[in-house]
């Protein structure tokens, strides 16, 4: 396998395209060159300023887009771990508001008490007929 494709992403803006294709090992040992890369970059900075700092900025954001697409991934492997299991941690969960969180499910809002459904079945609404005139 040849090393030269990841010497020329680090030193070029990283695609999130290219690295959805990745497994774990080799994201995190791009994230790892990155980070030491961008290292010796700060260093350099100190050193003499000048173009250093467009680079430092494509490498931050580089280490930003490996980060998410690990996380991502991660994410989606939880998703297959927990489906169809009871329960899904908080934060796999439909994100919702407090209000939806808190109101009732269906199934709770539709239960009707036993001494109202009696009270339904014994006194049931009148029916009044109207007389034609």
């Amino acid at each position: 396998m040849v090393e030269s494709p990841s010497c020329a992403q680090s030193t070029s803006k990283v695609k999130a395209g290219q690295l959805w294709s990745k497994n774990k090992d080799e994201l995190t040992k791009q994230l790892g060159e990155l980070k030491t890369e961008l290292g010796q970059l700060r260093i350099q900075k100190i050193v003499s300023s000048g173009t250093k700092l467009t680079k430092i900025h494509d490498l931050r954001k580089s280490i930003a887009r490996v980060l998410t697409i690990i996380n991502a991934k991660q994410r989606a492997q939880l998703r297959l771990f927990y489906k169809g299991k009871k329960y899904l941690p908080l934060d796999l969960r439909a994100k919702q508001t407090r209000a939806i969180r808190r109101r009732l499910s269906k199934e709770d809002a539709s239960r009707v008490l036993e001494k109202t459904k009696k009270r339904q079945t014994h006194f049931p609404q009148r029916k009044f007929a109207v007389k034609a005139a």
